[in-house]
């Protein structure tokens, strides 16, 4: 039993290709299946036996090859190296194993045996040795079939009961006859041992290929001979007891369990120990040399009883204890066994395991069918598969703490009873836990398990029974409380003990809840003391975390994880109680982002004091970074301002901080960058300082005549009234005497000086709280030079003005200071430095600036003198700007000339000022000599002006502006005029008549006149005759003449005589004569009307003829609108004015004729408009009257257009008289107004009473005349009864009402009635209903209601039926829904389902139940990810569910329901909407593997992949062995595409799809596989020929150094044979013409031969025969490299008796 069984599987780290190697299969599977119907095959857990399904040998001797015969046995042993993974499937250590060659001779057919080999009388020793098992796993490479015909067997050895090893088979036609018999009941035996053993040991990963080495190099089969001889070993299986039997049902498992690896350094006779099945009693008998040596000791099948004994065996590796007499306890000496890897018990008596101490190096414990009621022992730190089925096990109380277990068997026993027992397991063995009961982990389970709190697995070790997870946190704590609960503080219970959820580098609370007992008192006070632990499990021995006793942990990075557990310890006075404790799930990894868990701000809040805020960050996962602190100032009700320039966690508190609260913010910061959310934290209000000063000082020197200060630097809140005082020294005393308070500044005087002076301050605030006072004292007072300060320079600067220099002298009584006076260019002063003297120094500090100043800045030196002659430091002044010249001016301006009409005046002046340039010349008009006077347009720019008619008696004066050449422009001077102007003699220019000579024409007079302003001139007209006799025109003396028929056939003149306007008269003037005067044409020289402009009135009218003789003129009468428009009237001498005249204008025009018939211009005109005459009511009639019937009355109305006249209708009873009438708008009661217009409608309550109008008639203009009142002459007459506006009218809860208008007189007793309309058109009187109002019934839905009205008027005339309009349809209350749920999770690749929820009232639920006649449904989704406002419908999306999609991700869902009845109406629509989808968990499915079944062919995995968007998915190619579910990786194919090879031979190939979401989110792997893969047809039909010939070469490539080491290239290949056959191969070197043939590598096909491929190079094998010998061949084909590889194991097979799978090489 060395041969450690292999590694655990594809997702281990993978090993060499030398741990792949298995045993062959043993064929003893199949006749045990052939014997017993109800069991299935089993698998020993120590060789891992496969059975396939049986099938008849095509050739016999293939099957019996595949056994171990017990005849013969020859050994050969060789070292191999192997890897294996240490236990916690760490890196793999190569070591090496001892192998050993077994050749079989099969019986003959005639039932001869072959001779027994001389091995059979060889010493113990010797048969040890024997009995070892070939260490080098064989590898199998046939296909399906042949894996089916190495098992298959003899009928007549199927038929033997429990033959489960090939002892059995071996001997089936033996001539031994009683060999047989005994033969099979000793393989019933082993089998029974084997199959227990596959109990306990089947739990590992099923990887395929991991197969033990042969048969009984486990515990149940050996290929050895026994102790004795062949018939003492049969006769000891013979006598086995029945319970061995007992484990034959145990074989129906079929699947592979894989033991850890042992680690087998040279295994020898030396360290190996099979006495299997010798009635062992005890382990100090004789014979059995126990040493310390041995690391492999089998001794099943035995009679011990007790391990007394077992102390020497110190370096024991595997212990193989099985069906023994070991009840238990008992295993205490097993603690010398510290190497101890494999321990196997199983088939024993054993109650408990309480006794079996740790084994640090055990990695596999084997417990099947004992009577184990519990697991309970001692923790096992390296156990990786614990088998216990078939036990009496009811509890997992006390389980043992294995922290790498990744398989637990535990089948047949009561506990699978157990809800939830593999979830149990889960959370007591944790992550590492792979298989359960032999299969992988349900996603169930480990999702149940997955629910319970951290304190599950410890709670049912100590005995709690498991519930469902949803209960669990409630049943754990009272399971936790019932156990702790006789121990807490007396008067106190535990309310809650509970730990958060850890996050990284987060705080995380535990809480403890104690409270008092209200029937018991608790005194002294409780005090709770924590201590936090760590650990990688919940059931490990928890490490206590330093330093972590707070209430508050902050996770580190290495707990990430971790479980965290807290012991609460009560404490009440001096006792310490025993600690109650919580267990926290594990930590979760921080998500970077940090936060602010607390922040304070420490330090004392008064003005002047430093304060520091400091923050409690949780890093959550981030590296820590240095925050952002920042400090606000916030004022009482107000907002914080940020203070600029606080940016540290100190702050020094300000004056401004003053009654202010500060707040401190701070945000955290990673390395990363990551920010977290700022925190805040305020403070109370600031408080002011104490008044305080220091630093008092005076500044200012102290010497006689300065100004000194005191000051000190103020500290504490707003300074208020500080007092100050200044002080003298008193030289006789020495005393100080007050001189001045209350300023700061003091002015030393000539009393100051040779005493001291103290300052003295006292602080007061602005309170007026006053603080301690501070003095100094100063220097003495020194005497004061005389000095000058504050000097400057007054006066205008410029040419030839003066300037004066001022300044203040201290230091003593000024004398004759003197001063002295510079020009310079400069505007600053350097000392007397480009200094130019204008002067020397003077007393005198006036100056007059000389012309050569001008353009220069002037200093002035000022040198301060005491009376005494004693002269102090000069002082220098500087000019603001340098010196100007003069302005331009004039020094004179004089007007000379005649100051007359006509006359020309002459300006002159004299300029100063520079060169003049262009001066400006004005002459001005004034009415006065003050006035500013108006500019002459001719005068601008001349020095002479002439004298305009327009200046007569106005003053003219002369303006000058001087304007320098350089463009100054100097003051303007005005010269005014000596005397007004005078006018010039009047006189006459010209004169002339202008007008034609026509009788009628105007002339008129064309003068020149000149001399001043004229006056009233003189004329007088002329008529001159033919023959020159002038007579004078009397009458005509104005400057115009009308020329008259008198004036026909004369001459006409006129004289003027010119008069100034004041009175002073010209020489008269004769114009020229104009004539003779012709006559003129007709003309009317005037036109006016007679008469009144009013309507009815007579115009008539007056005209004044002219031209010639007056013929028979004619006219014509228009009217004119006011838009222009014109209508003739007539031609009469007069006009009657009529209404139409009214507002209107007449229009005559007159035309006038002279007598020879000569017309005239027409001559017209206008009236003004025609005035309407008084308003007049002529006529008033009102006719008969009815009701309802318009009354229009009869008026005749007189006095321009008609207004809006009054109209007042009464009603009365009585028929008034005509003095009544009038006096009607006063009769009070008797007459009622009833409307105010001329046209009245009678209404009801006018039948039977008169009508009397009132009219007050009213011209347009608003003007009223006399009223008019009249009466009708009967009563107003009732209409006859009718309806009008029937309709009908809906009120709530199915209620109509009919409603109508009547009208007709009074109304009386009407009659109503209800019809309902059908579909068809039909209308059926409704009984019964004969109410203004009628409820709905069930009758009436889908139907319309007609409401009917007759009415009757109070005497009884009866009126016409009125029917509505028909309703709408009458349909029952609308479908609502109330609302709209969505039932199923918004995450991809779930359903949502909407489901409408019916309102709850009576009136719904009832229609709901009645008239629903379907739910219709419309899907929307958000238009852009992640809004959840703007959504757009999905067209084909009309069912009640959704299924989400991958293109849904991130957008929100909504579902809109509506509701249709079975009247076609529809309910207001409902909605429901989700979040975000989020993408769901990632899922492949429907995975397949497409690619012919060849071991040439490419394989491709294709699946449908569900749950966001596939990141790096995950793909391993795995092989598995026909019929067993174990998994072999196929290291490096991590792709999509697989090519197949040859060592796929007779393997499924198995794809294991690993969803990965883009985000690394991982689904649960899936897996699809194919048929096995068989050998291509063509290669396959070779391989078989060449196996028949036996023996075969080829011709293959070498490297020529024979170096394995180095990489074949062409360059470096030489020419090799390659000679094959059932016995060895061998790589030979031809020979050439100086050299023979030479065979370089030689060898058998006993392992560790084997034969390797490169997948990187189809062409290249490398063939293996030991560690020292191995080549590395290149072919010209793959086609070729596989034949030879077939062949190879092909031979190989048939030597080893062993099948071509086995020879495989396979990588985990």
């Amino acid at each position: 039993m060395e041969e450690p069984l292999g590694d655990e599987g594809a997702k281990k780290a993978p090993t060499s290709e030398r741990q792949k190697q298995q045993s062959s299969v043993s064929s003893m599977e199949t006749s045990m299946k052939k014997v017993s119907k109800t069991t299935k095959p089993t698998i020993s857990a120590t060789s891992n036996l496969l059975a396939p399904k049986r099938s008849k040998p095509k050739n016999p001797s293939d099957s019996i090859s595949n056994v171990t015969t017990t005849t013969t046995s020859s050994r050969k042993t060789s070292s191999v190296p192997i890897t294996r993974r240490n236990s916690t499937g760490g890196a793999p250590e190569k070591q090496s194993v001892s192998a050993t060659k077994l050749q079989n001779r099969t019986t003959g057919s005639g039932g001869k045996t072959n001779s027994v080999s001389d091995s059979v009388n060889q010493s113990l020793p010797q048969l040890r040795r024997s009995s070892l098992p070939s260490a080098k796993p064989t590898i199998r490479t046939s296909s399906v079939s042949e894996a089916r015909k190495s098992v298959s067997m003899d009928k007549s050895l199927r038929t033997s009961i429990g033959s489960g090893v090939s002892k059995s088979e071996t001997v089936k036609k033996s001539s031994v006859k009683p060999a047989l018999s005994v033969s099979s009941s000793s393989s019933s035996r082993r089998l029974a041992s084997s199959s227990l053993d596959s109990t306990g040991s089947s739990m590992s990963r099923k990887t395929i290929s991991k197969l033990s080495s042969p048969s009984a190099r486990t515990p149940s089969s050996s290929s050895g001979l026994r102790t004795g001889s062949l018939s003492i070993s049969l006769d000891r299986s013979s006598n086995l007891s029945g319970r061995r039997r007992a484990g034959t049902p145990e074989s129906r498992d079929s699947r592979f369990i894989i033991l850890p690896l042992v680690e087998t350094n040279k295994a020898g006779d030396d360290v190996r120990l099979d006495l299997r099945g010798h009635k062992v009693h005890s382990l100090n008998a004789n014979g059995l040399n126990l040493t310390q040596n041995l690391e492999f000791v089998y001794l099943r099948d035995n009679l011990l009883s007790t391990l007394e004994g077992i102390e020497i065996l110190k370096r024991v590796k595997v212990l193989d204890l099985s069906f023994n007499e070991f009840k238990g306890p008992g295993f205490e000496p097993l603690v010398n066994c510290q190497a101890l890897q494999q321990l196997y018990l199983a088939g024993n008596q054993i109650t408990s395991l309480v006794s079996l101490p740790q084994l640090p190096n055990l990695e596999f414990l084997s417990v099947a069918q004992n009577k184990l009621r519990s697991l309970s022992m001692a923790g096992q730190p390296r156990l990786q598969v614990l088998a216990a089925s078939k036990n009496k096990i009811t509890t997992l109380k006390s389980f043992p703490h294995l922290p790498v277990l990744e398989h637990l068997r535990v089948e047949e026993n009561p506990i699978l009873k157990m809800p939830h027992l593999e979830a149990a397991s889960i959370l007591l063995v944790g992550p590492t836990l792979k298989k359960f009961n032999d299969r992988d982990l349900s996603r169930e389970e480990v999702a149940i398990a997955k629910r319970y709190p951290a304190c599950t697995a410890l709670c049912i070790r100590y005995g709690w029974e498991l519930c469902r997870p949803e209960n669990a946190a409630d049943s754990t704590f009272r399971f936790l409380y019932e156990q702790w609960k006789d121990h807490f503080p007396p008067g106190y219970l535990l309310k809650d003990a509970l730990v958060d959820q850890p996050f990284e580098e987060d705080a995380c609370h535990c809480h403890f809840v104690f409270v008092e007992d209200n029937n018991l008192s608790a005194d002294p006070e409780l005090v709770l003391k924590y201590q936090w632990f760590v650990e990688e499990r919940a059931l490990s021995s928890f490490s206590a975390i330093p330093d972590a006793t707070g209430e508050v942990y902050w996770p580190k990075h290495g707990d990430i994880g971790k479980f965290l557990k807290v012991e609460c310890t009560p404490i009440m006075g001096e006792i310490k109680y025993p600690p109650v404790f919580a267990i926290s799930s594990r930590v979760s990894p921080g998500n970077g982002i940090p936060k602010v868990v607390n922040l304070e701000v420490q330090g004392e809040l008064v003005e002047g004091n430093v304060i520091k805020g400091y923050a409690e960050i949780a890093w959550c996962g981030g590296t820590p970074g240095k925050g952002v602190a920042s400090w606000l100032r916030r004022r009482w009700n107000s907002s914080p301002v940020v203070i600029a320039g606080a940016e540290d966690e100190e702050y020094h508190l300000t004056l401004d901080d003053i009654d202010s609260s500060l707040v401190f913010m701070y945000t955290p910061v990673t390395e990363e960058g990551a920010k977290g959310e700022p925190q805040y934290k305020y403070t109370d209000f600031v408080k002011a300082a104490p008044p305080s000063v220091s630093n008092v000082r005076i500044i200012g020197d102290v010497v006689e005549g300065n100004i000194v200060k005191g000051v000190g630097n103020y500290f504490g809140g707003k300074e208020g009234p500080s007092k100050f005082e200044w002080l003298r020294e008193n030289k006789n005393t020495g005393d100080f005497v007050s001189i001045s308070t209350g300023a700061s500044e003091y002015a030393l005087t000539n009393e100051d000086v040779g005493r001291r002076l103290a300052f003295v301050y006292s602080p007061i605030n602005f309170e007026g709280q006053e603080g301690e006072s501070v003095s100094i004292l100063s220097l003495p007072v020194k005497q004061a030079p005389p000095k000058v300060k504050d000097v400057k320079i007054i006066g205008h600067l410029r040419e030839n003005n003066k300037v004066t220099v001022t300044g203040t002298v201290t230091g003593g009584t000024e004398g004759s200071s003197r001063v002295q006076w510079f020009k310079t260019t400069s505007s600053t002063l350097d000392g007397e430095n480009n200094l130019d003297a204008l002067s020397t120094a003077k007393i005198a500090k006036a100056f007059r600036i000389p012309l050569g100043a001008v353009g220069y800045y002037i200093v002035a030196k000022y040198t301060p003198m005491t009376p005494n002659g004693e002269p102090g430091e000069p002082a220098y002044a500087i000019s603001e700007k340098a010196v100007e010249t003069l302005p331009p001016s004039l020094n004179f301006l004089s007007i000379s000339g005649d100051y007359v009409e006509g006359g020309i005046l002459t300006a002159s002046y004299g300029y100063v000022g520079g060169h003049e340039g262009k001066s400006e010349y004005n002459w001005y008009l004034h009415e006065f000599e003050s006035d500013t006077g108006s500019l002459i347009l001719e005068g601008s720019g001349v020095l002479q002006c002439r004298v305009t008619r327009d200046a007569i008696g106005k003053f003219i004066s002369f303006k000058c502006v001087p304007v320098r050449d350089d463009g100054i422009v100097g003051e303007p001077r005005t010269c005014m005029g000596a005397e007004r102007v005078r006018p010039g003699s009047p006189r006459l220019l010209s004169l002339q008549i202008v007008g034609t000579a026509i009788e009628g024409t105007m002339l008129t007079i064309d003068k020149k006149y000149w001399g001043g302003q004229e006056g009233n001139s003189v004329f007088r007209w002329f008529r001159t005759s033919s023959d020159g006799a002038q007579i004078e025109i009397r009458g005509a003396t104005t400057s115009s003449y009308m020329l008259l028929v008198d004036d026909i056939g004369f001459y006409v003149s006129v004289s003027c005589e010119p008069v100034r306007s004041d009175w002073a008269r010209g020489p008269i003037v004769l114009s020229e004569q104009m004539g003779p005067i012709i006559p003129g044409p007709p003309n009317c020289q005037s036109l006016e009307f007679l008469g009144s402009m009013m309507e009815g009135q007579r115009l008539s009218f007056v005209a004044s003829y002219s031209g010639g003789e007056r013929g028979i003129c004619s006219h014509e009468w228009f009217r004119v609108e006011s838009g222009g428009i014109r209508e003739k009237l007539s031609a009469h001498e007069f006009l009657d004015l009529t209404l139409e005249d009214a507002g209107k204008h007449i229009e005559l025009v007159y035309t006038p004729i002279r007598k020879d018939g000569a017309k005239g211009s027409p001559h017209t005109i206008l009236s003004d408009m025609i005035a309407p005459a008084d308003p007049v009511g002529l006529e008033l009639v009102i006719p008969d009257c009815y009701e309802d019937k318009e009354v229009t009355p009869q008026k005749t109305y007189f006095g321009g257009q008609e207004g809006a006249g009054e109209y007042i209708w009464f009603r009365t009873r009585d028929k008034l008289n005509k003095s009544a009438l009038l006096d009607i708008a006063n009769a009070g009661d008797h007459a009622l107004i009833c409307g105010k217009t001329l046209v009245y409608t009678p209404s009801i309550e006018d039948v039977g009473a008169y009508l009397a109008l009132y009219w007050l008639p009213t011209r347009a203009d608003g003007k009223c005349g006399k009223p008019v009142v009249s009466i009708s002459s009967s009563p107003v007459n009732p209409a006859l009864p009718v309806v009008s506006n029937v309709h009908v009218k809906k009120l709530p809860l199915g209620v109509y009402a009919g409603e109508g208008k009547y009208f007709g007189g009074h109304e009386g007793l009407s009659l109503f009635s209800w019809y309902r309309e059908t579909n068809d058109g039909a209308i059926i009187l409704i009984e019964g209903a004969t109410y203004r109002t009628y409820e709905v019934t069930d009758s009436d839905y889908n139907c319309r209601l007609l409401f009917g009205y007759t009415p009757v008027r109070s005497d009884s005339v009866v009126g016409e039926l009125k029917l509505s309009e028909p309703t709408g349809l009458v349909l029952p209350e609308l479908l609502k829904v109330e609302m709209v749920s969505l039932a199923g999770k918004a995450i991809e690749g779930d359903v949502l389902i909407a489901v409408e929820v019916i309102p709850k009232n009576e009136t719904q639920q009832s229609v709901w139940s009645k008239y629903k006649k379907e739910v219709r449904y419309q899907w929307f989704c958000s238009s852009v990810t992640g809004d959840s406002n703007s959504f757009e419908h999905l067209p084909a999306q009309h069912s009640c569910s959704y299924k989400l999609r991958l293109e849904d991700i991130g957008r929100c869902f909504k579902c809109e329901c509506v509701v249709t009845d079975v009247f076609g109406r529809s309910s207001e629509p409902a909605y429901a909407q989700t979040g975000p989808v989020l993408p769901g968990i990632p899922r492949i499915d429907k995975l397949e593997i497409e690619g012919r079944g060849f071991h040439t062919n490419l394989y491709a995995v294709r699946g449908i992949y569900s749950g966001g968007k596939e990141g790096k998915s995950r793909i391993q190619w795995l092989r598995s062995m026909v019929g067993s579910p174990d998994l072999i990786s196929i290291p490096g194919e991590v792709g999509r595409m697989y090519e197949a090879n040859v060592d796929d031979v007779g393997y499924r190939l198995v794809a294991i799809y690993t969803p990965v979401r883009e985000d690394g989110v991982e689904g649960q792997p899936v897996s699809a596989s194919t048929e096995a893969t068989a050998v291509e047809p063509d290669v396959l039909k070779e391989v078989k020929q060449k196996l028949e010939l036996g023996s075969v070469k080829f011709e293959v490539l070498c490297n020529k150094d024979c170096s394995s080491k180095k990489v074949l290239e062409e360059g470096c290949l030489e020419r090799r044979i390659l000679e094959v056959n059932r016995k060895r191969v061998k790589v030979v070197k031809p020979g050439s013409k100086t050299s023979f043939p030479s065979t370089e590598i030689r060898g058998s096909y006993a392992p560790p031969f084997h034969v390797d491929l490169f997948r990187n190079d189809q062409h290249r094998l490398r063939i293996v025969v030991d560690s020292e010998n191995e080549v590395d061949l290149m072919v010209r084909s793959r086609h070729l490299r596989d034949v030879i590889v077939l062949v190879i194991r092909g031979f190989a097979q048939r030597f080893n008796s062993t099948s071509l799978n086995s020879l495989l090489k396979i990588e985990t």
